[in-house]
């Protein structure tokens, strides 16, 4: 993975302390997980089937493909090209019908001001596709990112590293100087595993403890000094 830094990326991780902050979207900036939960359950309608609790609860932070191939082998489905493709755009359709009464997670709106007020770099990194992302930054503000990283901008989403690779590359920085928020296990694992600290804030399934991870109920009174205090703590790892 070491192809992934520039020069810049190298000798930042000697330089300073948290430098940026990325982002998770889907439950952790936005309350956006319950679309997600009524889309997928009416895919597997759609597909012929219903969508048990256990299922529900692998697909929660999955990528696109992920998700499809979870909700696929749940019904006994063959992973048949056309078939998952199918299968996406009717999701996706379905999600950006929802979209329009998306509204923020508890805290959030102010935690992406805060983070632009002490001067860090910020990304967006999410396994959500881009054809929705972009819908979703006009909510958020386009403003408050540096960069955004999609699913369909990587090979391989959450919980791979790559995301968050991409994400530290954009801003320049080697991974070990960005703080990661995130809300789920899947993206927890990825943020952790690219060598992040990373903020958890659980929102529909509970994320396993470790020691790069500093939890919190909500980002409803996050200062710039706990933002620090949370890299640090997963930096001594």
């Amino acid at each position: 993975m070491s192809e992934v830094f520039t020069d810049v990326d190298q000798t930042a991780v000697a330089d300073g302390g948290l430098s940026g902050v990325m982002w998770d979207m889907d439950g952790t900036l936005l309350d956006s997980e319950r679309m997600w939960d009524i889309a997928v359950r009416e895919l597997s309608v759609h597909l012929g089937g219903t969508m048990t609790e256990d299922t529900r609860r692998k697909t929660i932070g999955a990528s696109s493909p992920n998700a499809l191939a979870i909700i696929f082998d749940s019904l006994g489905l063959e992973h048949h090209p056309d078939a998952l493709a199918e299968a996406k755009d009717w999701m996706y359709s379905r999600v950006e019908e929802l979209f329009a009464d998306v509204g923020w997670r508890p805290g959030a709106q102010r935690a992406l001001a805060l983070v632009r007020e002490h001067g860090l770099k910020t990304a967006l990194v999410t396994n959500t596709e881009r054809r929705l992302v972009d819908r979703a930054l006009d909510r958020l503000g386009r403003e408050y990112f540096d960069h955004a990283v999609c699913g369909d901008d990587v090979p391989e989403g959450k919980p791979h590293p790559g995301p968050y690779l991409r994400g530290a590359h954009l801003l320049g920085l080697h991974p070990s100087k960005c703080l990661a928020v995130e809300d789920s296990p899947t993206g927890a694992a990825a943020a952790e595993a690219a060598g992040c600290s990373v903020l958890v804030v659980p929102c529909e399934v509970p994320v396993p403890e470790s020691p790069a991870r500093v939890f919190r109920t909500t980002l409803d009174g996050l200062t710039g000094a706990d933002l620090h205090d949370v890299w640090a703590t997963g930096s001594r790892v």
